[in-house]
């Protein structure tokens, strides 16, 4: 007879790589929150408080700002099913890994896709934008903000303003970025925005904020269809509506409206956690928390420097949350992240495409964004490197962050 494994209990882990992280223990303690029924006046309650919350997060009035039950990817899909009509255009600039499932999945949307790139490491000037929209004129444009397979951050303030020129609507994937560097998404002129918890929000993956401008949700509306068995007479049935039953935010926006629709059963656990996320960056400030992120970004960056690492891409335009570094000659990549988890419980990260094997990714964000974090893991990142015979200065990473928390006054 097979046994009965006993209860879960994952080793001790220091999540620093590129995404999922270590969440902030209160955040776990309120996803262990005693559950309600979902039409509870506690769980409305707790729905709508959340939707303020995450106004605030993302720099917006807009009104359909929910939560999509599902990792961040599930938000991507919400968004792009929802507000792509098969036929449309659709223009993707690509600068890493997401900007290619951004593409994915608005052909799978059954959109006309088209895609301009630029080499790994580097990020769209608004010039080049411009003028794949004059050739493309797409109804809509999907852009990727942080990506994390680079570390690259696309600039994004100048861009709303350019969609609205040219009648565009403006959607951006903020899942790696969002918390731990800048993002206005009434001010940068966003129709649509998502993200996740598990990269500077501080949670575990499982909850994808979304919100949308009046504009956005104009064309939802008018892409509506409820599901027969929850439709009242009058209920839109629009012949083209949105082909997904989970995905569709004119239902969900109703499910999280004074309609509260019975779309579906709403994961209470993880509402939880959206909310704790949100209620902590906004306690702290969301200034505070992007300085925050900078700091041990810029003491990370510096570190791996004084190991004499090399740092990819334009750093520039880097992520303050994660940076990638070039492995050195010698050393074998995949042993030495293996080295660093059993020997100190420490998870960096690899790549993917035309970076695997190449760089490792170090994050630096949400609840690990600290100085004992950083410190850690450049110590144990000189072991390994010292022992696959890299030749590396003698406490160069430790010594070069503490020079930036120094000069910050830490």
């Amino acid at each position: 007879m097979n046994e009965i494994p006993g209860p879960i209990a994952p080793p001790a882990r220091l999540l620093m790589g590129p995404g999922p992280i270590s969440a902030y223990p209160s955040v776990l303690t309120a996803m262990s929150a005693a559950l309600v029924g979902q039409y509870d006046p506690f769980m409305t309650a707790t729905m709508t408080e959340t939707q303020e919350l995450y106004r605030r997060v993302w720099g917006t009035s807009n009104d359909a700002t929910v939560l999509i039950d599902g990792t961040s990817r599930a938000g991507i899909e919400a968004a792009m099913i929802s507000l792509i009509r098969p036929g449309d255009r659709v223009l993707v600039p690509v600068f890493g890994r997401f900007g290619h499932l951004l593409a994915e999945i608005a052909e799978r949307a059954m959109a006309e896709v088209h895609t301009i790139e630029v080499p790994w490491g580097q990020v769209f000037p608004v010039s080049a934008i411009e003028q794949a929209i004059l050739a493309v004129k797409p109804q809509l444009l999907g852009l990727v903000q942080g990506d994390t397979s680079t570390t690259m951050l696309q600039p994004l303030d100048e861009v709303g303003a350019l969609c609205a020129k040219h009648g565009v609507l403006f959607y951006s994937d903020a899942t790696a970025s969002l918390g731990g560097n800048p993002f206005e998404a009434d001010a940068w002129g966003l129709d649509a925005a998502t993200a996740g918890l598990q990269k500077c929000l501080g949670g575990p993956s499982g909850s994808a904020p979304i919100t949308l401008s009046e504009r956005a949700v104009e064309l939802i509306r008018s892409r509506k269809k409820i599901e027969a068995g929850i439709r009242e007479e009058g209920d839109e049935d629009a012949a083209d509506f949105i082909r997904s039953n989970y995905f569709d935010l004119g239902m969900i926006l109703d499910y999280w409206g004074p309609r509260r629709l019975n779309h579906h059963t709403e994961a209470t656990s993880m509402l939880y956690g959206a909310r704790e996320c949100a209620r902590l960056l906004l306690l702290e400030g969301r200034d505070e928390v992007i300085a925050r992120h900078r700091l041990h970004g810029a003491a990370m960056l510096a570190g791996v420097q004084g190991l004499g690492l090399t740092v990819f891409g334009d750093l520039a335009h880097k992520m303050t949350n994660v940076v990638a570094v070039e492995i050195p000659e010698g050393v074998p990549g995949d042993a030495a992240r293996t080295a660093m988890l059993t020997d100190f419980g420490i998870e960096i990260g690899t790549s993917f495409g035309p970076l695997h094997g190449r760089v490792w990714r170090i994050g630096t964000m949400g609840y690990n964004a600290r100085t004992d974090a950083v410190l850690q893991t450049l110590a144990a990142l000189e072991t390994v490197l010292r022992r696959f015979g890299a030749s590396v200065a003698a406490n160069g990473g430790v010594d070069a962050a503490q020079g930036i928390y120094a000069s910050a006054g830490r």
